[in-house]
């Protein structure tokens, strides 16, 4: 008859346990594996496949319950790091869906919202449109195996252990979210630019003829001005794209040195 001892079961539950919850963290957040369109079954399913590829690889894990107070501080902690790893990526998308937003808005298009299932609210569909062309980018760049590759290097470079997380590793999360302004301005700037001396030249015409009808003129020509700028700047926007895969990487690595203290 098998006979298991208390210290066995612990070891066991916690090496499939505390890598669990730094892959399910990253699920949860990760805007492609965190889409509603992917059903919660396959997320979990997909989190224990990748439990069971890389626990056997892993370091030796501390001789700690899992069951006790500080079994459930490594928990959260290792809940922490995975949702920190998903949020990175997830602050890449909100850069792409901001110049949507700064370009639908210059457009005229501010008010042309619809529901996005999604994020579950309205969004503009200029928006929605940089959104899913960041998407299939992404996808088209192996984006969501670089994040699995660097999740599970990530134990390499961050082992569990009972340590906590290094205050530094929320500081620089705070720090990359200067990121979504700085690139949804810089992507959305073919088209502001290309506005902007639209509305100059408006702004002359009317000067110049003050019979002109304004808003009966100026919302189609700047429509039609700014969609003509997105589409010619549509294909300079993938080396963009291709760049932020790399910005993914070395975040990672930063925040995983943060964390680390």
């Amino acid at each position: 008859m098998l006979s298991f001892t208390q210290g066995q079961v612990d070891a066991w539950l916690a090496l499939f346990w505390w890598p669990y919850l730094r892959i399910f963290g990253l699920m949860i957040v990760d805007p492609f594996f965190s889409s509603r369109s992917i059903p919660v079954r396959v997320r979990v399913g997909l989190s224990i496949l990748l439990v069971l590829l890389v626990a056997p690889n892993l370091q030796p894990l501390p001789h700690i319950p899992v069951v006790s107070p500080q079994g459930i501080l490594i928990a959260l902690k290792e809940l922490l790091i995975g949702a920190s790893l998903g949020f990175t990526v997830r602050l890449i998308f909100t850069g792409m869906e901001m110049a949507g937003h700064l370009s639908g808005l210059q457009m005229g298009l501010g008010f042309a919202t619809f529901y996005d299932p999604q994020h579950a609210t309205s969004t503009p569909v200029v928006a929605q449109l940089l959104s899913l062309f960041m998407l299939l980018v992404f996808l088209a760049f192996d984006g969501h195996l670089v994040v699995l590759r660097a999740l599970l290097e990530s134990y390499a470079q961050l082992p569990i252990g009972p340590a906590p997380p290094g205050a530094g590793g929320l500081k620089l999360m705070a720090d990359f979210g200067a990121f979504v302004f700085r690139s949804g301005v810089m992507l959305s700037l073919p088209v502001l630019a290309a506005l902007l001396v639209t509305n100059l030249a408006i702004g002359v015409m009317t000067r110049a003829a003050p019979q002109l009808n304004v808003f009966a003129i100026g919302f189609p020509l700047t429509l039609a001005i700014g969609a003509g700028a997105l589409y010619l700047s549509l294909p300079y926007l993938v080396p963009y794209i291709n760049g932020f895969l790399g910005e993914i990487t070395r975040h990672f690595l930063k925040l995983l040195r943060a964390f680390g203290g």
